[in-house]
């Protein structure tokens, strides 16, 4: 009887261990499933974050090369009106003048002045917070630090050339904005557009 009682005490204390073993493991699992739990969503939620700020720069990238086209745009169409007006007295080129013509430049487009890079490659954009530029109303093409202004991630080129055989009644511009976001590699962005001597600017 002692003997059975004997064996029946090993069996349960047999049994306890083989109880709290398990829990042991199960415990471990039930930690690496919440790491994973966590872990996932998190990673899914920064790569979410990274492709939304990627997202973000790339629309800002196209509005500013299409802000520049259309500065440019209004500087021909300026010169239209100032040749309809006063005949075209003072416009050397025409309705292209003052665009810079097969060289690499910037333009401010608070008021459509136009520098070329001729220090290298063309500087980034800078920004007070409100605006896309390269400085005050009216400064010279910035290259060092100005107080208030702010280097942005995004740089600008613009680009006008003659179209071959429109008798330069014709130009293509072209405005690239350059930029990095994140770890992500440099993305460049271009546009296009054709632009018409559409009057007879020869008066």
């Amino acid at each position: 009887m002692s003997m059975r009682i004997q064996k029946t005490e090993t069996q349960q204390r047999h049994l306890i261990m083989k109880v709290a073993g398990f829990t042991l493991i199960e415990t471990l699992v039930a930690i690496s499933f919440l790491t994973l739990a966590i872990v996932s969503p998190m990673t899914l939620a920064t790569q979410s974050l990274a492709s939304a700020y990627y997202a973000r720069d790339q629309v800002t990238a196209f509005h500013l090369a299409q802000e520049a086209i259309e500065s440019v745009r209004a500087v021909r169409d300026e010169n239209i009106l100032t040749i309809a007006q006063f005949g075209g007295g003072g416009l050397s080129d025409g309705i292209m003048t003052g665009i810079p013509i097969g060289q690499p430049f910037v333009i401010d487009t608070r008021d459509n002045r136009m520098t070329i890079c001729n220090q290298g490659p063309c500087p980034a954009l800078r920004t007070d917070g409100n605006f896309y530029a390269y400085g005050p109303v009216g400064t010279i093409l910035i290259y060092n630090d100005q107080s208030g202004w702010v280097s942005t991630r995004f740089s600008r080129q613009v680009i006008a050339d003659f179209i071959p055989g429109t008798d330069d009644d014709e130009i293509r511009v072209s405005a690239t904005v350059r930029w990095r976001t994140g770890s992500f590699q440099e993305r460049t962005f271009t546009i296009s557009e054709n632009l018409y001597r559409w009057i007879d600017d020869e008066l």
